[in-house]
């Protein structure tokens, strides 16, 4: 089973930004109950799309570079990259499914 990337401010633009696929970011924090709350289903989605898609978790206490510049103000965020680009903003502990459709939209 795959296990979600750890992502940092440090390896941000090797593992996201220079991708040859879509990444997905859990931007999170040890003390945000509903980052918990998705916790696994990232997990999840790390298992279901490995060699499709890059699922990582940034936490947002420890790296503060990406997280400003992307603008994240409440967490979770998730963001979806692709091409080096942001391109989706989920906001808040939502479903599964709506993670995974939001996903598919990018990965053909």
């Amino acid at each position: 089973m795959s296990h979600p990337l750890h992502i940092t401010d440090e390896n941000f633009e090797t593992e996201v930004l220079k991708s040859d696929k879509p990444v997905l970011v859990d931007f999170w924090a040890t003390w945000c109950g509903p980052c918990r709350m998705i916790a696994p289903i990232i997990e999840e989605l790390a298992g279901e799309y490995e060699g499709k898609v890059v699922i990582g978790k940034m936490d947002v206490d420890s790296n503060q570079m990406a997280p400003q510049k992307y603008g994240i103000r409440s967490i979770p965020t998730i963001l979806i990259f692709k091409g080096g680009e942001m391109v989706d903003t989920i906001i808040g502990a939502v479903s599964k499914q709506y993670i995974a459709e939001r996903l598919e939209a990018h990965t053909n």
